[in-house]
């Protein structure tokens, strides 16, 4: 097998003046140096963030998922137009599911975003998700950063709309977006209570033709359902509306909602206060992650775990017993 031998790497240096200058190919090639597993590109992608760390944060964070085919990139491909009609530049962090052979990203949004892809005003970036919880890249924070820094005032990030990825989207973003459809019998059903209650803002999409009723059918059901959840912390009540990304109806209205959101927030102190909170549980996430690859990377490990793996099928060790085996031999390795 030919081994991989990753793209000559710049200076720190110029992969920070490039992005901070706007320079697309080297926000793309930093963005690939952050999503390496390589020990030295970890090391230079630390000091590039680091660096261009005081010109992120600027933007307003928007995660945006939703059951497979209820539209997604068509409705960010709509939305993202009408907000770079505003004035506004965009940036689409799109976290695909990984091909378990290959690692890379399947989904290839890019081909699914043609006429956002092809705006200047306009970054769309498909992230793999790996091994990452849920589904995530491990490594989205970081390229949002990347995108801000490069002057991305809006940053939105889809999710593939399945498992745990939600949760942790809307743990990166200011306002998490929940897009649905009506006319698939019971409303509610197979709705996750969890997802329900991390919502902002309900959008019932392919609101048009012959589905105009049925989705304000679904809008009600929706908006009754919303009282059931407690307050949100933001002092936002969440919202409730019909689109059509295919006719462009509700785009529009979509960001007017974000703004009122925004502007909200802004006055109570509340987006501050959960953008450092948020900053605090990525610390912790990276640990979490770094901690992992240290145990999981050690040789030593591997052949104990290999070892102990067969001990466990023969019945010769409990699991709580070979996990602490694990752990003695993993705190005499450091």
């Amino acid at each position: 097998m030919k081994k991989f031998k990753p793209k000559k790497r710049l200076e720190a240096k110029e992969y920070i003046e490039g992005v901070l200058k706007g320079d697309r190919v080297i926000l793309s090639r930093a963005i690939t140096v952050v999503e390496s597993n390589l020990t030295s590109d970890k090391v230079l992608a630390k000091d590039i963030i680091q660096a261009i760390l005081p010109h992120a944060g600027n933007s307003i964070r928007i995660g945006i998922t939703g059951v497979p085919g209820v539209g997604k990139s068509t409705f960010i491909e709509a939305f993202g137009k009408v907000l770079i009609e505003l004035g506004h530049t965009v940036a689409i962090l799109s976290i695909d599911p990984s091909s378990q052979r290959s690692k890379g990203s399947i989904l290839g949004d890019k081909t699914r975003m043609e006429e956002l892809s092809n705006n200047p005003k306009a970054y769309i970036r498909p992230s793999a998700s790996g091994e990452t919880l849920g589904g995530v890249a491990n490594k989205t924070g970081e390229t949002m950063l990347l995108c801000e820094a490069s002057g991305y005032d809006v940053i939105l990030i889809e999710t593939v709309g399945v498992g745990q990825s939600e949760t942790a989207v809307h743990g990166m973003t200011d306002f998490f977006l929940l897009l649905m459809l009506s006319g698939a019998g019971d409303e509610l059903q197979g709705i996750k209570k969890g997802i329900m209650e991390m919502a902002d803002m309900l959008v019932i999409n392919k609101a048009d033709g012959d589905n105009i009723r049925q989705s304000e059918l679904a809008k009600r059901q929706y908006t009754n359902a919303l009282h059931i959840f407690p307050k949100s912390a933001s002092g936002w009540e969440p919202v409730v509306s019909t689109a059509s990304a295919i006719k462009n109806i509700g785009i529009a209205e979509v960001w007017q909602r974000i703004e009122a959101f925004k502007a909200l927030v802004d006055e109570n102190g509340y987006f501050q206060k959960n953008r450092k909170e948020q900053q605090i549980e990525w610390m912790y996430t990276n640990i979490h992650e770094e901690l992992k690859q240290l145990f999981y990377g050690s040789q030593e490990i591997k052949d104990e775990l290999k070892l102990l793996e067969a001990a466990i099928v023969n019945s010769k060790i409990s699991p709580v017993k070979a996990a602490e085996k694990m752990i003695d031999t993993f705190k005499r390795s450091l």
